[in-house]
């Protein structure tokens, strides 16, 4: 069975911060300069974490040639333990603020619409699990700690999924260029899921149909989308400022 990995100062850095319990075995190149890296080493020592000191080119194995920044974890089998959704859900005392990422199969724009959905105060991300990315280390480089951060849901029917949030008061907007209201013209406060596709195909019919409303991000140049973690930032971020007040 491949071994779950985390690499990057931060996403390692989330990582012992928030889930140091997660780690099996941190390896780092013994001759790095970085001060980042030897801040983050100091770190893992005073919190009780040993360090493998390896050469370069078994951290180029170990991440498969991606950029890793001298530093690798191999993750232990508690990585994957959370709350089941419903679970989950019933133990929220704030109104649900979810993202729902149908067919995003690129690791990168995963990992980029994880980092955009934590910034923005997302609670969960759920994605289902055919067409999409799976939780690898280049989604966690890319996400720079919000996969450690976030709750991150695959279910195997995503169409039920949404219909279980329906169920539970929670208002699903779906993102596609068909949408014909605008973003700045729905209301996006209070329990609200967003669902976006992937920027090939665009949401799934039955996805789509499972929407309560169908919205469109204005375009005012001549492309006529955005990269899916462009588009996620930008309405996640349209929500935060209605639901905080703001002008």
């Amino acid at each position: 069975m491949k071994r779950s990995l985390v690499y990057g100062i931060h996403a390692v850095e989330a990582l012992i911060k928030r889930n140091c319990e997660q780690v099996d075995e941190i390896c780092v190149y013994g001759e790095s300069r970085n001060r980042r890296l030897k801040g983050l080493i100091a770190e893992c020592q005073r919190v009780g974490l040993s360090i493998r000191r390896v050469e370069r080119s078994h951290l180029d194995t170990l991440s498969g040639g991606e950029r890793h920044q001298d530093v690798v974890v191999l993750l232990n089998s508690t990585a994957a333990e959370k709350l089941p959704l419903e679970q989950w859900l019933d133990s929220l005392n704030i109104p649900p603020f979810v993202l729902i990422l149908d067919g995003v199969e690129d690791p990168h724009n995963l990992g980029a619409a994880l980092r955009s959905a934590d910034a923005a105060g997302v609670q969960a991300v759920i994605i289902p699990n055919d067409r999409s990315a799976q939780l690898t280390g280049v989604v966690r480089r890319v996400a720079s700690g919000a996969a450690e951060a976030l709750p991150l849901y695959r279910v195997k029917n995503l169409v039920r999924t949404i219909k279980l949030l329906k169920q539970r008061g929670i208002w699903v907007i779906g993102a596609a260029e068909e949408g014909e209201e605008s973003l700045y013209s729905v209301d996006l406060e209070g329990p609200l899921a967003v669902v976006l596709g992937s920027e090939g195909r665009g949401l799934r019919r039955l996805t789509r149909e499972q929407c309560d409303r169908l919205i469109n991000i204005p375009m005012a140049g001549s492309v006529s989308s955005l990269n899916v973690s462009v588009a996620a930032g930008i309405i996640l971020y349209e929500a935060v400022r209605q639901r905080n007040h703001l002008e």
